[in-house]
């Protein structure tokens, strides 16, 4: 199913998507005080863009020094060029330690390896412990937002849900008692977890060390009772040195959820004694998308959401509809760099009114980037055959401005003329199920200039 398709199925629950449209706004609108709270939000952007540039472009040799201190700390590291690689790497570590059972902290990147089913087609039974995420989980539903991953739900659904997985009270939906429940239920996983498993929000090329932000404490949990502990990262997280860490710490919580900082930012740089600890570096298709200058920007990216919490398109399609781990604008971006005939339709999910470029925390020109992806699905014969045929049509017509000048002039008498249950009937007009159409002006902008202007 394209994008269009699945939104409409999100959005033929108008109830719904008005919450989560509502929600997320709120969210955005936590994320502004929290930035305007900080007189220098617009030069740490800058810097935090600089430094990712700078790594970027220096990205061999940062990797290169991670990987001998890491070394030099008691780390073990591995490299994994793609998805299966990764997880292949992770069920071989998995097996040496003897283990059946792991916890896992939230990590997009584990995510878009789908390690969860893999691992558990190998015997290996996977706890997320993160709350959203264990929630789409026991519903065997994918996260639909990076940092809030069950926003999608109601309170009533997550009761639901509890009540069939972990014998809650039918028709509980108390928020204090369903975090109970979890946390009950999530403290047992935690004991007898043998490797647990983490992403990595930062890693440090001066120190080899790897830096995870929570705000419910479940990754040092997990990492800290477990005698394994598998940290999963993709290659763009580096960031020089520990001094510049400060730089996106202020801003991932604020743009995120409106936080100064989150809850637990926790240092992971060695083994404890008697212990093992595993760095998983991956590619993925992260080399590729350096190698496109057009669209490197996106690797700066650093999981925040702030550009799906303010994006109108995805407040109201919802994050499945894009059917890839990264939903939402940046999502729309990297995905056609994964498979560009698949996700074809994904840089069209945007109107291209900039709100996500403006919000972003390291300044990603993303409006930029979809209109550039879009070119680029045009030139590879990529459009679906109705938005193909419906573009050539349309510069056919443009391209003649008798036919133009005399289509303007039918449609403005139509709209005149035209009774309203005809004009805004939903079979020949969904643009206009939610909006009004314009009052038809009496003459063209070129009939007015000509009668103004020109005489």
């Amino acid at each position: 199913m394209s994008h269009p398709q699945r939104a409409a199925a999100f959005t033929s629950d108008a109830e719904r998507t008005t919450w989560h449209d509502e929600t997320l706004w709120f969210v955005r609108q936590k994320r502004d005080k929290a930035a305007y709270g900080v007189p220098e939000f617009q030069q740490l952007r800058q810097l935090a863009s600089d430094i990712k540039e700078h790594t970027l472009s220096r990205l061999d040799e940062y990797l290169e020094q991670f990987e001998r201190n890491a070394r030099a700390n008691g780390v073990q590291v591995h490299w994994a060029a793609d998805a299966d690689e990764h997880n292949r790497i992770v069920l071989s570590i998995i097996k040496a330690a003897g283990a059946s059972s792991i916890v896992k902290s939230k990590s997009m990147l584990t995510e878009e390896c789908h390690l969860n089913p893999y691992l558990q087609q190998h015997g290996i039974a996977v706890v997320d412990t993160d709350l959203g995420e264990r929630i789409v989980q026991l519903r065997e539903e994918a996260p639909s937002h990076l940092v809030l991953p069950a926003i999608h739900l109601k309170k009533e659904d997550v009761g639901e849900t509890f009540h069939q997985h972990l014998g809650t009270p039918k028709g509980e939906k108390d928020p204090q008692n369903l975090t109970e429940a979890a946390r009950l239920h999530l403290r047992e996983k935690f004991l007898i977890g043998q490797v647990a498993i983490s992403g990595v929000n930062f890693a440090v090329a001066e120190t080899g060390a790897v830096v995870v932000c929570t705000n419910e404490g479940n990754a040092d949990l997990g990492v800290n009772l477990a005698q394994v502990h598998i940290a999963c990262m993709g290659m763009e997280k580096l960031i020089p040195r520990t001094a510049d860490l400060g730089v996106f710490t202020r801003l991932l919580a604020r743009s995120a959820t409106g936080q100064p900082v989150t809850t637990y930012t926790s240092h992971f740089s060695q083994p404890a004694p008697g212990r093992q600890m595993h760095i998983v570096i991956v590619d993925n298709g992260r080399t590729r998308q350096l190698g496109r200058p057009d669209f490197r920007n996106s690797l700066k990216c650093i999981r925040c959401g702030a550009c799906m919490n303010t994006c109108p398109v995805y407040r109201r399609s919802g994050g499945h509809s894009y059917n890839f781990t990264v939903p939402g604008p940046i999502g729309a971006i990297l995905s056609p760099n994964i498979d560009l005939h698949k996700h074809s339709t994904l840089p069209f999910a945007s109107t291209l009114c900039g709100s996500c470029t403006d919000v972003c925390p390291v300044k990603i020109d993303i409006h930029n980037q979809l209109y550039k992806w879009r070119q680029l699905i045009a030139q590879s014969n990529a459009l679906p055959l109705g938005k193909k045929l419906g573009m050539k049509l349309l510069s056919w017509g443009l391209a003649r401005p008798g036919l133009y000048r005399l289509g303007g002039k039918v449609a403005r008498e139509g709209l005149r003329l035209l009774p309203r249950g005809l004009s805004h009937a939903a079979a020949l007009n969904p643009w206009a199920k939610a909006r009004e159409l314009p009052e038809p002006p009496a003459q063209s902008f070129r009939e007015w200039y000509q009668q103004t202007v020109t005489q």
